[in-house]
């Protein structure tokens, strides 16, 4: 049984001291878009001088660092180096919220903002009156930045005394299940325990190199790719994005042995044209699947195409991962087995513990007493949950201790595995003076498991041009919010309490286009 006082900073400092004693020169992040790498020795130094340079800089438990930056080896590691001293790293993603940038800064109210000059991001961070940093580079003498400002730091093994696992790890916000997207507060405790049942689940071995192009501003990245090999003294074969193209060249040319990816990225590559030499991908064990529904069928076609099994998983910002499939001993058709310290179970709605095959809610909870947190637009952490944590997904765990995910309770709208909020794309909509009504739903899609479709209706005496309706959300809204088709109705359907149906809506659209799906 997990117990909380074993996943403290103390932790993670173990993982990077025992991988660098065992392996110094032995690479823990392979770059593929630079070709850079760092090994496990520099990875010790660097974290090192992090803690110095914060304990320098007057920097205490529960103090916040912002990372405002995309995927890269200095990303990591400054990921890596502000846990390991015991501070708070927080964690956004540009491209998904910069519209709110300056409202999650001033929320956050952070000691430090680190980012990313490339991103454009000089006005942004300006409005904080914090101290603030490029990121630059760890390998560059002459660059300025965040790792200059390290580099005359002794790298001493100093931690924050009294940091406890109970202590704030990591604020990260997610890809938005409302308007605004939600800050995630995890705990040293909560990151960290979930690290090595991940690893365990799939058979994660100090052998394995894991490919990811995934967003590291995100749990599931962070947890799987970045923390997951490092307890396991591994290597990660890091993307800045996904490239259709090059995946099955980068996972031969660098021995890959896991793949990250989600339904999206499946499909892509079922619907490339590349030629495949499956000599060159007999390293290749499984390819991981998550983020959002991977279809059975989309997940037989694949594996038959490529002999490539497929490891479908399943987890949440709020909980890290829950359930991992084990490669070639994976279910096809669920989310694999539940990790033993979350206590998973299905309820009803009155909470009561249902048995084996019924359907339900999935709730979860490792640690007694646990408070599961978010933090709130006024800056304050707000209380999610106590004990248990009601995912919002709706399952059954079968005879064999698999689970399925049948649905979910809320209309969110997962894209390529991105959270969409129906209310945010009929907010934008709402603001134009033509419509009166509007109703946003997610429809199935065979690339990106489900599409943005959104219904409007047109105000009494407007006409509504649906090209320039489009062309606007386009550019009000990032291209995975934008809804791929608008549809003019006369009225939008109701349920018996006078809401909008949304599901009518999606019923109906699907039924409608039956022969795109």
């Amino acid at each position: 049984m997990l117990k909380e006082a074993e996943f403290g900073p103390n932790l993670l400092r173990h993982w990077i001291n025992r991988a660098a004693d065992r392996d110094p020169d032995k690479a823990y992040i392979i770059s593929v878009d630079d070709r850079r790498t760092i090994n496990y020795r520099q990875l010790q130094r660097l974290t090192r001088q992090i803690g110095t340079f914060l304990a320098e800089s007057g920097i205490l438990a529960n103090d916040r660092i912002v990372l405002l930056a995309g995927n890269s080896i200095e990303h990591l590691v400054c990921y890596i180096g502000v846990m390991a001293f015991g501070a708070t790293i927080c964690t956004v993603h540009v491209e998904m919220n910069r519209g709110h940038l300056g409202q999650i800064l001033t929320t956050l109210n952070p000691r430090l903002v680190v980012f990313d000059a490339g991103l454009g991001l000089g006005e942004i961070a300006a409005k904080t009156s914090v101290p603030r940093l490029p990121l630059g580079s760890f390998d560059d003498a002459a660059d300025v930045g965040f790792f200059k400002a390290i580099a005359d730091s002794e790298p001493t093994d100093v931690n924050l005394a009294g940091t406890r696992p109970q202590d704030d790890a990591c604020i990260l916000f997610t890809s938005g299940t409302s308007a605004r997207p939600k800050g995630v507060v995890l705990t040293f405790c909560e990151l960290l325990a979930n690290v090595e049942p991940t690893a365990d689940g799939l058979g994660m071995t100090a052998d394995d190199r894991i490919y990811d192009f995934r967003s590291f501003n995100w749990c599931s990245a962070q947890v799987l790719s970045a923390l997951a090999p490092l307890s396991r003294g591994a290597s990660l074969i890091l993307g800045r994005k996904f490239s259709r193209s090059r995946f099955f060249q980068h996972v031969a040319e660098h021995g890959v042995t896991i793949a990250a990816g989600n339904p999206t990225t499946i499909n892509m590559l079922l619907n490339g044209d590349n030629p495949l030499n499956a000599e060159v991908l007999s390293s290749l064990r499984f390819v991981i699947s998550s983020s959002a529904p991977l279809l059975s069928e989309d997940w037989r076609r694949f594996e038959q195409h490529f002999g490539i099994p497929v490891a479908q998983s399943y987890g949440c910002s709020e909980i890290g991962w829950i359930a991992t499939n084990p490669g070639a001993n994976r279910h096809i058709g669920t989310v694999g087995k539940p990790a033993r310290y979350h206590k998973l179970t299905i309820v009803n709605d009155r909470g009561q513990l249902l048995p084996m095959g019924e359907t339900g809610h999935v709730e979860v909870g490792g640690f007694p007493d646990n408070d599961y947190r978010y933090l709130a637009d006024d800056g304050t952490i707000k209380v999610h949950s106590r004990g248990r944590l009601l995912t919002g997904d709706i399952g059954f765990l079968d005879a064999d201790g698999y689970l399925h995910i049948t649905g979910r309770e809320k209309d969110l709208i997962i894209r390529g595995g991105i959270n969409i909020s129906p209310l945010e794309i009929d907010s934008i909509l709402l603001q134009r003076p033509e419509i009166i009504e509007v109703a946003t739903v997610g429809v199935p899609d065979h690339t990106y498991g489900e599409e943005v479709i959104s219904f409007v209706v047109a105000r009494p005496g407007a006409t509504i041009d649906i090209d320039d309706l489009l062309r606007y959300c386009g550019a009000v809204l990032p291209a995975s919010k934008a809804p791929k088709q608008i549809v003019l109705s006369n009225h939008l359907p109701k349920t018996a309490r006078g809401k909008l149906d949304r599901r009518a809506l999606a019923e109906q659209w699907t039924s409608d286009h039956r022969e795109l799906i």
